[in-house]
């Protein structure tokens, strides 16, 4: 049985389509990442997911159970994570998690293994108010209180947004952990990084799902043959790029700019265009398609 499948799910607010006619299959024990920008729709169909939303058309279940008709009973197997820190901030670290736990009947005790890993970096500030806790440390909280009752299936919307690269890394290392519990993971991000680390991704544009496989295989997808030009004048470079005919497409990333060129055009031959244009030393090096530069691709092909 799938842990999550989505049947042609579609959701509107008044005249804007959030979702669109999104279908997907996901298994049990699987970390699946949903990859795209503000605005994509990955909030909206978690909300569906985790029973808080009714979506306009089309239907979703996790472990066989619908979300709308058999919502009372998923609830107490889901474990969500919005956005949003939304504990109660008036609370202490050691109270917010006593409520949910007592929420879901059960105790801080029975499932203190689980959260354990998590828990001890937090619990000397177990008096402090959530309210002044740190980006990391809040974080860490509210996936405390998620795992609290012990559920099958976490969905976690943008959980390390804004957050210090060192908590970021010990975040996903805690997923990876409780991965090995057999615990199902549905997890958004911006960041590619943290993309590569999931079993399957599936990245989505304007509501649409463009294409679901492991991170390897999204990358391998990528049709043309891409190069990262550099040079100490990154703008003047990009707009130098942007004019050419000959870059098929022509992206800033980090320290270099990423173009593709038409099959038999050389390398060398850009190097001497910026050379003419009063951009000498340029670099140029063939690399390996990242997803954003996939991402990218599909969505030149949708628009």
């Amino acid at each position: 049985m799938a842990a999550a499948e989505a049947y042609n799910v579609t959701h509107r607010f008044g005249n804007l389509t959030a979702v669109d006619n999104v279908s997907f299959s996901i298994g049990e024990g699987e970390l699946f990442g949903f990859i795209g920008p503000d605005g994509s729709g990955k909030t909206t169909l978690f909300r569906i997911a985790a029973t808080l939303v009714i979506p306009s058309d089309g239907r979703m279940t996790l472990f066989g159970l619908d979300t709308v008709r058999d919502y009372k009973e998923l609830r107490n197997h889901i474990g969500y994570m919005p956005g949003r820190f939304s504990l109660y901030q008036d609370l202490t670290v050691q109270e917010n998690l006593d409520f949910y736990a007592t929420i879901f009947g059960t105790t801080i005790k029975e499932n203190y293994h689980l959260i354990e890993p998590i828990y001890k970096q937090i619990e000397p500030f177990r008096k402090r108010l959530a309210g002044k806790l740190s980006g990391g440390m809040k974080q860490k909280l509210a996936l405390s209180c998620a795992l609290i009752h012990k559920p099958k299936i976490l969905i976690l919307d943008e959980p390390t947004t804004g957050v210090d690269a060192v908590s970021r890394t010990e975040f996903w290392e805690m997923l990876s952990g409780l991965k090995a519990e057999g615990i199902t993971i549905i997890v958004s991000t911006p960041y590619m990084d943290e993309a590569l680390r999931c079993d399957r991704i599936a990245l989505i544009q304007s509501g649409k799902i463009m294409g679901i496989d492991t991170p390897d295989n999204i990358r391998k997808s990528y049709t043309k043959r891409l190069y990262a030009v550099r040079h100490p004048e990154k703008y003047k470079l990009l707009l130098a790029l942007r004019s050419l005919p000959l870059a098929l497409s022509c992206e800033p990333f980090g320290d270099s700019v990423h173009i593709t060129l038409p099959e038999g055009t050389r390398p060398d031959d850009i190097i001497s265009i910026l050379n003419t244009a009063g951009l000498p030393d340029a670099s140029i090096t063939e690399i390996i398609a990242g997803i954003e530069d996939v991402f990218l691709e599909l969505m030149k092909r949708e628009s």
